[in-house]
């Protein structure tokens, strides 16, 4: 009686491992069995969007699934963050991150998310810069003589930004701190009419995207006096950093990063960091890069952890010492 009884537990175990185990296993084995959707919490045809379209397309090759791009602009990213913070830890929800990402904590006095235990990192994408344009016909031809009129004409040059927050604008304030010169913040809803007012002369300087600038300034229509990142770009070898043109240690990066839920599967995750890290080989990546100005990383899960911990640390520093708040 003993020896069945000790049977019957121990087939009743096999069959409870049986059904408990395999079925986590087998929900990996066919991920993904269904549409990923990405979300990119801007609207469509930025900067952001491009890259995401593009990741979207190389990884959907590799992964042999249908992966579509969902706009949720508004609140300044927030919109769209939180909805996939509410999303099931599934691998089939994931969030574009960007610059916001890291910078939201400290601008916002309330988020309906929590920008560290809401989300699990997947992968570091890329990271770009911004250039530090002017008029061509400006006699501001270098960072030193920006910082020399500047301290020259105390507030009365001006630099447009789009809007409080962006990377256009905290460049712009973490120049100010650091060459210890004042310019006034002009907000602009885009690019596109910074860019305008700038030729026109009302604003002198914008700390843009390359996307936005790069064209104009080929063809002679704006002039580019330094780049934002901590080093040389490959894609701009004769402009010099603004760290050493004039301000040492001085660097601003925009960076994109894939992010899942939280508590989303680990082999789910490094499934979708190893796809990304192929994407970003492509050519149709490689193309993006020069068009956009991006450094191509790829990066593990925690190296974007590691990395967005830094900038969030960086930022809200700059934010504190500059008073930015969005009411």
């Amino acid at each position: 009686m003993r020896i069945r009884r000790h049977t019957k537990s121990l087939v009743a175990l096999l069959a409870l491992v049986a059904v408990s185990v395999p079925s986590s296993a087998k929900a990996f084995a066919a991920y993904p069995d269904r549409t990923i959707r990405i979300v990119v919490p801007f609207a469509p045809g930025g900067g952001t969007d491009v890259i995401a379209r593009t990741l979207a397309q190389e990884m959907a090759k590799d992964l042999g699934a249908s992966i579509i791009i969902e706009n949720k602009p508004g609140a300044g990213t927030i919109v769209g963050t939180q909805s996939v913070a509410a999303s099931a830890p599934d691998g089939y929800t994931l969030l574009m991150g960007t610059f916001a990402n890291a910078v939201n904590p400290s601008l916002n006095a309330k988020l309906p998310y929590d920008a560290h235990k809401d989300f699990a990192a997947v992968a570091l994408i890329a990271r770009s810069f911004n250039l530090v344009v002017v008029n061509p016909a400006s006699r501001i031809k270098s960072i030193a003589d920006l910082i020399a009129v500047a301290k020259a004409e105390p507030n009365k040059l001006s630099y447009g930004t789009y809007g409080t927050g962006t990377s256009a604008h905290l460049a712009g304030e973490l120049f100010k701190h650091m060459a210890k010169v004042n310019l006034t913040a002009v907000p602009y809803k885009g690019a596109a009419p910074a860019i305008t007012d700038l030729l026109g002369g009302q604003i002198q300087v914008i700390f843009t995207t390359v996307a936005s600038a790069a064209s104009l300034v080929a063809a002679g229509q704006l002039r580019a006096i330094a780049v934002t990142s901590a080093e040389r770009s490959p894609a701009f070898p004769e402009l010099p950093t603004v760290s050493e043109a004039g301000v040492p240690g001085y660097a601003a990066e925009a960076w994109y990063g894939v992010y899942a839920p939280a508590k989303t599967p680990p082999d789910i995750i490094g499934l979708l960091n190893k796809s990304a890290a192929k994407a970003v080989q492509s050519e149709a990546f490689k193309k993006l890069g020069v068009n956009e100005g991006l450094v191509m990383v790829a990066e593990p899960p925690e190296a974007l952890d590691r990395y967005f911990s830094v900038e969030e640390t960086r930022w809200r520093k700059v934010i504190q010492d500059a008073g930015i708040k969005i009411e």
